[in-house]
């Protein structure tokens, strides 16, 4: 690390850390999550719907 990197990373760091609470970035991910798993399900559940009324033709 040259001399100015460390400080900057250091200053970094700390507005981070006030700024962003832990509780809210979890809350953030499992908010996240939660979308993303329900998109998935409800696309395998069209895809085979989609695939049982083809076989039925």
């Amino acid at each position: 690390m040259t001399r100015y990197q460390l400080p900057l990373l250091s200053v970094l760091l700390v507005t981070l850390s006030f700024t962003l609470s832990s509780c809210q970035a979890i809350g953030d991910i499992f908010k996240a999550g939660v979308w993303s798993g329900i998109i998935v399900v409800v696309l395998v559940v069209g895809l085979i719907l989609y695939l049982v009324g083809r076989g039925r033709k």
